[in-house]
């Protein structure tokens, strides 16, 4: 990926050089090979089920956790996020890319938006190492992966996620991964598009009236892989208004990552069986299969996963 003239976001609040908040207490999410680690499927306390969504460890930016008027139990440190980190767009090579993914990401969505008469107003991203205050959306800790606060409109990224993507998961490797880091990022922002439209909070209403967790799950399901085809959306319409920021393999590494990534190979690796009826993101074929139709298509009313068709 080619990302030199991309337009470079200030809405980047940097939290890399703060070590941690430290002060004990909080739900041990470990990343060792005895542990759930990164993929397993975890209880996160009282976020998410509060309001219905169930969060789990994701790989490749697909969490929401959805934050209330709830205190979940493991917030060690109330710090506002205005007194933490540098705003603006960072310096250095990773700092940079991302926010030239935000700056192109923002600007993409906004053209979508205004064609259709709606005004686009982009999230902020919050990086950090290891664990920072995630607002009302409880603590971020870099086990959990990327997630999207819809209460405050934020992306948490730990960046040592994107070696764990390659250098663990297989997901990608070489230049290809700087595509990668786009799609996970993209990922979050489709998320965001959906908080915009209202898609969210629709959804968590449904999840709360579900009469099973298997039919609250199945709601998350289709949330995720929207999320993934508005990154394929993106995708389209970035190349079209930069042709040749792909290069040979992005595509690839993209869909490596989404097979990487998908219930069930992530179920499969952790407990050797696959329940469907526990996904929460969809398989691997599914989260591919959703991404390649918002490239293809390049339009959001591709991207319908709440039709009645099957997914």
């Amino acid at each position: 990926m080619r990302y030199d003239d991309f337009r470079r976001s200030d809405d980047i609040e940097d939290r890399r050089d703060d070590s941690g908040m430290g002060g004990g207490g909080g739900i041990g999410l470990p990343m060792g090979g005895g542990g759930l680690g990164i993929g397993a499927i975890i209880v996160l306390g009282l976020i998410g089920y509060a309001l219905g969504i169930d969060p789990r460890i994701l790989i490749g930016g697909a969490e929401i956790l959805t934050g209330g008027n709830q205190a979940p139990t493991y917030q060690t440190d109330r710090r506002t996020s205005s007194s933490q980190g540098k705003s603006g767009a960072p310096t250095d090579e990773m700092g940079s890319m991302i926010s030239g993914i935000l700056g192109e990401i923002d600007d993409r969505w906004s053209e979508i938006f205004r064609a259709s008469g709606q005004t686009y107003t982009g999230p902020k991203i919050v990086l950090f190492r290891n664990v920072t205050n995630g607002g009302r959306c409880g603590m971020a800790q870099s086990a959990m992966g990327p997630f999207y606060c819809p209460p405050d409109q934020k992306i948490f990224l730990d960046t040592g996620f994107f070696r764990e993507v390659e250098t663990r998961f297989r997901g990608c490797s070489g230049n290809a991964c700087k595509f990668t880091a786009a799609y996970i990022i993209a990922h979050e922002a489709g998320h965001h598009v959906q908080n915009l439209l209202g898609i969210i909070p629709r959804v968590t209403r449904l999840q709360q009236q579900a009469g099973s967790k298997a039919e609250a799950n199945a709601l998350q399901v289709r949330v995720e892989l929207q999320a993934d085809c508005l990154s394929g959306v993106w995708t389209n319409r970035e190349e079209k208004k930069r042709p040749g920021f792909l290069e040979a393999g992005d595509i690839d590494a993209a869909l490596t990552t989404a097979a990487a990534i998908g219930d069930d190979t992530l179920q499969r690796q952790t407990t050797g069986r696959v329940v469907p009826d526990s996904f929460t993101h969809g398989s691997s074929a599914q989260r591919k299969q959703w991404f390649m139709t918002g490239y293809q298509q390049g339009t959001v009313q591709a991207c319908n996963t709440f039709g009645n068709g099957s997914l």
